[in-house]
């Protein structure tokens, strides 16, 4: 099982800045030409501070049919009319997003409206970009001996899998997990925040995870090329390749070709650091989203807030849409089902008119999801686990599951707890205090409490 490490934290998300005209009365043109000025220097010094902030990125789980697209373009225009500039980003061929902006979405970024870019992830138009970097890293290198370049890109078709894989890499790229702020800000555009409505629920939280997941991979890949003439032989002429590829796109981290524990670390420490950004509220904003008439859609979320907890994340809260005429008592069962999650209503939009975003976004009956997605308070969350030395006994927060859907394993001695549940592994790093075998386990309000032995 890959280890998930669980998080305290507290959902912090980016200051919302809002901007607006200065006002000044000027009584001569020398005082105009200061204030000028000033107004330049403040302008330069802001925009100095906006490239300084990282990227962030929110997204939406949910059952099919809940609302997850509806989320994101709230989100997307609650960002841009915030004054942060921001980048709806959409893998589907559902015209939905096309209807409610009332804009043609397409490959490339297009302006929606003021600080609002959208763009459509399209996997066939997505394959180019790394071949063109992969044949210009061979030209170089001379490993493939021109059979590379003969491979035509607009010819491939897309197979099972590729669809999450260039979608992180597409999302790497605009919002920079494993690039510091100056390699990001060399791109033609840099985005405050990313809005992503994935293919599905599942396939977000296989790219969320990946990292961390990866890291096992990783270990054994190292092992691989170290201790056999195959992994010696084969190594450093691929890495070498990769490192050419990633380098022309300034992402490189020079290899040189060589194989060493240095190499590894460096690798080792990139996947790390891409794994930390799914655990930094100011970083990443991750929501559950439902349909709070529908039982089926309340459970599939809770559930889907447990597969996030073994993912690696942290829920930052709960949506659900408000159908015409919905009665308070709906809103009320939700806050009581997601506890301790803060929770909001979005509006119930309507599809065939055209929609006053502006009317919609100030309205009260959108204050309090602006208010979650703007949300910069403390808030204590449940930790999704707790270790207590006294009792010897480790208890999990996992909403959604029940005891005879999580399996339990040991390895190496005792020191780690691995646990399965969802469809996802994560391990758990026992404290000395409480190292042993398991003596037994209980279900207990959403939680499973493990005594050791």
């Amino acid at each position: 099982m890959a280890l998930c490490s669980p998080f305290l934290v507290t959902p912090i998300n980016p200051d919302l800045r809002s901007f607006s005209p200065a006002k000044t009365s000027l009584k001569s043109s020398r005082k105009a030409k200061r204030s000028r000025s000033l107004i330049l220097t403040n302008a330069v010094k802001n925009e100095i501070s906006s490239s300084s902030k990282p990227t962030k990125l929110v997204t939406f789980l949910g059952k099919g049919g809940s609302g997850k697209t509806t989320a994101s373009i709230f989100a997307a225009q609650h960002y841009a009319m915030s004054g942060l500039n921001t980048c709806l980003v959409i893998h589907s061929q559902d015209p939905t997003a096309e209807y409610l902006l009332n804009c043609k979405i397409g490959p490339s970024p297009i302006k929606c409206n003021d600080n609002l870019s959208a763009v459509r992830l399209e996997t066939t138009k997505m394959i180019l970009e790394p071949l063109k970097r992969l044949k210009q890293a061979d030209a170089r290198l001379n490993m493939t001996q021109g059979v590379l370049e003969g491979v035509v890109g607009e010819e491939l078709g897309v197979l099972p899998g590729m669809d999450s894989i260039f979608s992180a890499l597409e999302l790497e790229r605009l919002v920079g997990f494993f690039s510091n702020v100056a390699q990001r800000n060399n791109e033609k555009v840099k985005f405050d925040v990313v809005v992503y409505d994935g293919i599905s629920t599942e396939e977000t939280l296989r790219m969320i995870g990946a990292t961390s997941k990866s890291r096992l991979y990783l270990k054994y890949l190292r092992s691989l090329a170290e201790k056999t003439d195959l992994g010696r032989i084969a190594g450093p002429s691929l890495l070498r390749l990769v490192d050419e590829a990633l380098s022309s796109n300034g992402r490189g981290v020079n290899l040189n070709g060589k194989m060493s524990s240095e190499i590894w670390d460096n690798l080792e420490q990139t996947l790390e650091k891409g794994s930390l950004v799914f655990t930094e509220p100011h970083k990443f904003g991750c929501y559950i989203m439902m349909d709070p008439t529908n039982t089926l859609s309340i459970n599939s979320a809770l559930r889907y807030w447990g597969c996030a907890i073994q993912a690696g994340v942290q829920i930052s809260g709960a949506f659900g849409v408000s159908a015409p005429n919905s009665p308070a008592s709906l809103a009320e069962k939700v806050k009581i089902d997601f506890s301790p999650l803060p929770s909001a209503s979005i509006p119930y939009f309507k599809l065939g008119k055209d929609l006053n975003w502006n009317e919609i976004m100030v309205g009260e009956h959108s204050k309090d999801a602006r208010d979650l997605l703007s949300e910069t308070t403390d808030k204590s969350f449940l930790s999704s686990v707790k270790f207590d030395p006294s009792n010897k006994s480790v208890t999990l927060f996992m909403p959604g599951f029940d005891k005879s859907e999580i399996k339990l394993y040991q390895f190496r001695g005792g020191s780690e707890l691995l646990v399965e549940a969802g469809d996802q592994r994560r391990v758990v790093r026992l404290p000395s205090q409480i190292q042993g075998k398991v003596g037994g386990a209980k279900f207990v309000d959403r939680s499973l409490v493990i005594t050791m032995r």
